[in-house]
Formats: C-alpha cells, sequence, structure tokens
C-alpha cells in the first residue's frame, strides 16, 4: 500500500533570512463551507514555492488571504514581516501579482501596456524594456497585445506583476492553456526569476511543472494541507515502486504474474504494466521471457503522489458524511 506523506512545514531555500510568508492556523469559511480550514506553513525567501490542488480545494482563497484580497476569518498572516488585512498600500507595492485570467490594455503595444503599468506603481522608465527582455518579450515589445500569441500574452501577464521590482511574486496558472512549446518556453522565464532571487507563490495543475520547477510543494486538499516537502522527498516517502510497460503482444498476464519480483500485473490498453519493488531480476526476467525492445521504465513521479493523496481525503471526507 502507498503510504502518505506527512507534512513537514521545514522552510526551503534562505532558512536564516526573514520568511517571505508565515500562515498560521489560517481559516476561511463561507457558510458552512471550510474553504480553508487550518492552514500553517512557512514561505522563505528566495524559495519558488507550488500550492497544489483539485478545483475547490480552497488554493485561490489562500492565495487572496495571502495577497489581502480576503481577510482570514482566525489565524495569523505575515507577508514580508506584515499583516496583508486591512489592505496595507506600503505593503502593495512590494507585491506582484498575476491572475488566472489577466486583463490588457489589447490596443496598446507591449512596451505600452507595459509602461502603463509600470506608471501606476511609479516604476521608473527603464524598468519597462528591461522587464520586457526579462520574460523574452522584447521582439515583440511594439506588437499589439491583441496580435500577440497566448503564450506572448501569458509572458506580458508575467511582465505586469514584475516591472515595479516586487519582493514577492504571486502566480496563478501561468501556464495553463498553453501549448507544449510555449509552456517550456515559459518555464526558462521562471527559472531565470528563480535564479535573479525571487520569492514565488505558484499554483499549477501541470504536476510535471511543479516537480521540475518548485523547491517545495504544499498539496490541499478540502481546505486543508495534506502533505508539504520538496517534490523529490514526497516522491521518495510515497512509494519505492517501479512500473515496467511491455508491449502486451509480447507478454501474457499469466506470463507476467509468474515472472521473479512482480508484486502487480495488469493490462492497459496496449501494454503490460507490471509493479516491483527491485526491478534488476525483473528486467532480466523480461528480457528472457520477451526481450527489452520496446519495454518502458517508470518511476513515481509527482502526479502519482497527489492523485494518492487528494484521492484518499476524497475518499476519507465522503465517509465521514455519509
Amino acid at each position: 500500500m502507498t503510504k502518505e506523506p506527512t507534512v513537514s512545514p521545514t522552510p526551503g531555500p534562505g532558512d536564516d533570512a526573514q520568511p517571505a510568508v508565515v500562515l498560521t492556523g489560517v481559516r476561511k469559511h463561507y457558510g458552512a463551507t471550510r474553504a480553508v480550514d487550518g492552514v500553517s506553513f512557512t514561505i522563505a525567501r528566495g524559495e519558488f514555492f507550488g500550492l497544489l490542488g483539485p478545483n475547490g480545494a480552497g488554493k485561490t482563497t489562500l492565495i487572496e488571504i495571502m495577497e489581502g484580497l480576503r481577510e482570514a476569518d482566525a489565524g495569523t498572516v505575515a507577508v514580508l514581516g506584515t499583516s496583508p488585512w486591512p489592505r496595507d498600500r506600503a505593503l502593495l507595492p512590494r507585491l506582484g501579482v498575476q491572475t488566472q485570467s489577466s486583463a490588457f490594455f489589447v490596443r496598446l503595444t507591449a512596451r505600452e501596456h507595459l509602461a502603463t503599468v509600470a506608471a501606476l506603481y511609479r516604476a521608473e522608465p527603464a524598468a519597462v524594456d528591461r522587464t520586457l527582455a526579462l520574460v523574452g518579450l522584447a521582439e515583440q515589445a511594439g506588437t499589439r497585445v491583441e496580435d500577440l500569441s497566448g503564450g506572448q500574452r501569458q509572458r506580458l501577464a508575467i511582465a505586469s506583476a514584475l516591472v515595479h521590482d516586487p519582493e514577492l511574486l504571486f502566480l496563478d496558472e501561468p501556464t495553463a492553456a498553453l501549448d507544449p512549446q510555449a509552456r517550456r518556453a515559459l518555464w526558462r522565464v521562471l527559472r531565470d526569476l528563480k535564479g535573479a532571487g525571487r520569492t514565488i507563490v505558484y499554483t499549477t495543475h501541470h504536476l510535471d511543472e511543479a516537480e521540475a520547477l518548485c523547491d517545495r510543494v504544499a498539496i490541499m486538499a478540502e481546505g486543508r494541507v495534506s502533505a508539504l516537502d520538496s517534490p523529490n522527498r514526497l516522491i521518495a516517502g510515497a512509494t519505492s515502486a517501479t512500473r515496467l510497460l511491455v508491449p502486451a503482444e509480447r507478454l501474457t498476464l499469466a506470463q507476467a504474474s509468474d515472472l521473479p519480483g512482480v508484486s502487480r500485473a495488469s493490462l492497459e490498453g496496449d501494454v503490460v504494466v507490471l509493479e516491483t519493488e527491485d526491478p534488476g531480476p525483473l528486467l532480466a526476467a523480461v528480457e528472457r521471457t520477451a526481450g527489452l525492445h520496446g519495454v518502458q521504465t517508470r518511476t513515481a513521479t509527482l502526479e502519482d503522489v497527489y492523485l494518492t493523496i487528494t484521492e484518499a481525503r476524497s475518499t476519507s471526507e465522503r465517509s465521514t458524511t455519509s
């Protein structure tokens, strides 16, 4: 049985500096709905922190509490050493916010749009071209926003959150609806931001993305944090099983079940899936029985951990309420 990872709220990078965010026992209810139910964690300065969970898990409410857009019903919230609620006008310029559906001045060029945003924050004019270059939009500076591709608009949304040089950046699904090429291009931008020492709080439904980019992730379900650690430690703590995928025309389920070290064999589409704790002897046995051409090896991913945690939480909630 897969073991559910435990919550480990130990800060990541920048442990010796004042934390960027500290949440203690934060709660937010809407009637009988517990949108955020006793959440506590710390985000270190310079950390790339992922907030993951299914729709309705409480991510957006929690992000809005950190941004100062909503008041928590209980608990304490410290963002860059101060409370974001009531709305703190001195704190706002220190934050950068990219929402899931960003608004643009579509008739303006990318440079004109960003210059308008920069003026609202009283940022220096030179910040506009500098930020466009940072997100890879220097060549599109004179292009109207309405003529930018989806990926380019997402970069412009991040540029709008960055142009005033904030200390803490909130990115809400910045790669949503992008094609794979545009998504990977945006990964490079995000890695550059991390390399420049930005503190980033990040939500996404792309689990491979969170695994590749984040220092730590918090997995939320039903308003609570069910697991918090680095992606690698969460994966290592969840399971040590390896899966071998063998073309079904070369190996039957009966043959698969008799191979040494197989803990479970199943048919998934056109492949036989073998699960094992010791892949070495099993690979040798598969080579003798079916050959290794076309055989794929899969280890656990953050997506496996995420599905285990969120499905277990959902099952627990249903049994509690039934």
